[in-house]
């Protein structure tokens, strides 16, 4: 008795272990994120900071109930860019990735370029991109895919490389072609590092977009948050500046946890990097 009993409450330990752990997950950094945001306000009321300088997470919350409807539209159009230049970016980098797995000589001959690529400031190659495309939307989103599209091929070749050569060689063994070994084998081995990847590209994403938006300094209604940033920064409206700032911070966690959602639904019936271990 004494061991069933012993095991029953290990398993409900676990059980309600999980729990806690779950709960703390949101919990400690709503907490830390509600006491920076209570020191920032009592800080700028005690020093009476002015509102052009730093402003007070009220106001800044106010501006954003203000301006909803223009910043909405604002995030609409870099959130737009961003996206259709994340699935570029995995597409594009996927089929390299794919090409690259096929012969290390492709690899060695076309790898550094996709280095080339990363290395670049993508201020510096902004200018030429916009100068070069007629439509300015399309400009914006090529320099978003340039930003984001090296996490995609590096994690994703990594990914098809690193096999188990074990299987390889039962794979072998076995008479498998060349797609079998691929689709039954590289692939399925390649998709936590795939997802690792697509974290790091959808937020490189959302930077490419608002980096190329700069750049361009494009205005009126097609407008989007960058060029707020810049408007607001002319003419002194900080709380706007701060509110479109933070409109960009939410839509890249946006971004992150949507792509994490998306890798423990593809991986976490199998693999051990999304599969909760039993106490």
């Amino acid at each position: 008795m004494t061991g069933r009993d012993g095991g029953g409450s290990g398993r409900g330990n676990a059980g309600g272990g999980d729990t806690p752990s779950r709960f703390l997950r949101f919990a400690a950094p709503a907490l830390v994120a509600l006491v920076a945001l209570a020191l920032w306000q009592a800080l700028v009321v005690a020093y009476d900071v002015p509102v052009y300088l730093v402003p007070s997470p009220l106001a800044v919350a106010r501006t954003l109930v203000a301006d909803r409807v223009l910043l909405g539209q604002s995030l609409a159009v870099t959130l737009s860019i961003a996206l259709v230049a994340l699935a570029i970016a995995v597409v594009l980098g996927t089929l390299i990735a794919l090409l690259f797995v096929q012969s290390r000589w492709i690899e060695m001959s076309l790898f550094p370029y996709a280095v080339l690529l990363q290395v670049t400031p993508i201020v510096a190659i902004a200018p030429l991109i916009i100068i070069w495309v007629d439509d300015t939307r399309v400009a914006l989103v090529l320099c978003a895919v340039v930003v984001a599209i090296f996490p995609i091929i590096s994690n994703t070749t990594l990914g098809l490389r690193s096999v188990d050569p074990g299987l390889l060689n039962l794979f072998r063994m076995c008479r498998a072609t060349r797609a079998q070994v691929l689709f039954r084998l590289r692939v399925p081995s390649a998709l936590p590092y795939f997802f690792g990847g697509l974290r790091i590209a959808s937020g490189l994403a959302l930077i490419g977009a608002v980096v190329a938006e700069f750049v361009a300094g494009t205005g009126g209604q097609g407008a989007g948050l960058a060029y707020q940033i810049l408007l607001a920064g002319i003419q002194l409206n900080i709380p706007r500046l701060f509110a479109a700032l933070v409109l960009i911070t939410l839509a890249g966690v946006a971004l992150f946890a949507a792509t994490v959602w998306l890798s423990g639904l593809a991986l976490s019936r199998w693999h051990e990097s999304e599969v909760t271990p039993a106490d």
